[in-house]
């Protein structure tokens, strides 16, 4: 890898301050910058740190989205809280969906009900 392949040049320092205001949104930077999407791939794919500060945008997005949803939840929006709970509060047995195993064995028939983490429910 050349040195000149590894350091940013004004347009892409502009197109990932451009990626991070768009949370990730590539044709909507690509539209602020004033560069053709294929541009923004080639150097992807060209420039090793361009490729490395593009790859942690979607960190930046993540945060931006859990803040929103945190923000309803203090708010006391209850479909925001239900979501947080059915996704983050599954190890504390906030699940929505059960699978049901069954097994044959040599003595008989087995029921195993277990929750979508894996935990057993019960079994007959």
């Amino acid at each position: 890898m050349s040195y000149k392949k590894s350091i940013l040049n004004l347009k892409q320092k502009a197109m990932i301050e451009a990626l991070k205001s768009q949370l990730g949104v590539v044709t909507a930077a690509c539209s602020l910058v004033k560069i053709d999407r294929s541009t923004h791939y080639a150097w992807l794919k060209d420039n090793y740190l361009y490729r490395k500060e593009v790859s942690d945008i979607p960190e930046i997005t993540h945060d931006f989205v859990e803040n929103a949803l945190l923000k309803q939840i203090k708010e006391g929006n209850p479909s925001s809280t239900q979501f947080y709970l059915k996704t983050k509060g599954k190890v504390r047995g906030y699940i929505d969906k059960h699978e049901i195993e069954h097994q044959t064995t040599d003595s008989g028939f087995k029921l195993i009900i277990k929750a979508k983490d894996g935990s057993s429910l019960g079994s007959k």
